[in-house]
């Protein structure tokens, strides 16, 4: 028994390990946990249809909308609090469906406590604080933007800083700047579902990045704009090792 012992609990640990990092994407309906009464501590959960499993998707930068379905895109979290008595995924990005409508679906707290609001990690300043400016030397630089499913839209505390990064250093480094955007048009078949991304969102990301830029002082003719569709996967830390979500994004490329 003593010999066996040892071998049970590694075998339990590597399953453990793999679990914790196991990769999800599916489609749900979102579903609200109220745990303190409307406080911010409320829950995000959404269950995967193929497997029953319920996940909690509250740390996602983009919060869902109760009347529409979401992409949820994550991992499994190395530790798991059960706050929300769901499966903790993180990372994890959560994409609003606009065109899926959802019944809303509100349960209670039923002991669960929830989490506070923590304002996130990635945080940009206050508009009167002055952006520090990155020292030489200066070389070519990539700056990719992640966007969710379907959208052109910056998400706060997320994609807003990395375009304030991207603009801080084009207005230090001078030269060129290529904004090439992308979109995800080949079909994505999930959860009984089909998506897919208009050719058009890969022309629109290019454009919003590029409005974004020049509103934060680059000038408009050193920015040229591309856009391609179904790029290859990008591994960066923009995208938090959720690489299938690199393919709908905008490349920011500072060339001194």
């Amino acid at each position: 028994m003593r010999r066996i012992m040892p071998a049970l609990l590694a075998l339990l640990s590597c399953t453990s390990l793999a679990q914790a990092s196991e990769a999800v994407r599916f489609v749900s309906c979102p579903i609200y946990r109220d745990t303190d009464a409307g406080r911010k501590s409320g829950c995000w959960l959404a269950d995967e249809r193929e497997t029953g499993r319920r996940f909690d998707i509250t740390q996602s930068a983009t919060k869902p909308d109760w009347s529409m379905a979401v992409l949820v895109e994550g991992r499994i979290a190395d530790r798991q609090d059960n706050a929300c008595g769901a499966t903790v995924l993180e990372p994890v990005r959560v994409s609003i469906l606009s065109d899926h409508a959802c019944t809303r679906a509100l349960i209670p707290a039923e002991g669960f406590p929830g989490r506070r609001f923590v304002l996130p990690a990635r945080n940009i300043r206050p508009l009167y604080a002055p952006d520090p400016v990155p020292p030489p030397p200066y070389v070519a630089t990539l700056f990719p933007i992640p966007f969710d499913f379907g959208r052109d839209f910056v998400v706060y505390q997320q994609s807003d800083q990395m375009l304030v990064n991207a603009a801080t250093y084009a207005k230090a480094a001078g030269g060129k700047v290529t904004v090439t955007g992308y979109a995800e048009t080949e079909p994505l078949h999930l959860s009984g579902q089909t998506l897919a991304e208009p050719a058009d969102l890969a022309k629109r990301r290019a454009e919003m990045a590029l409005l974004w830029l020049v509103s934060l002082g680059v000038p408009a003719e050193r920015v040229r704009l591309e856009w391609r569709l179904n790029p290859s996967p990008l591994a960066d830390p923009a995208f938090d090792g959720l690489t299938e979500t690199s393919r709908r994004r905008v490349d920011i490329r500072v060339e001194p």
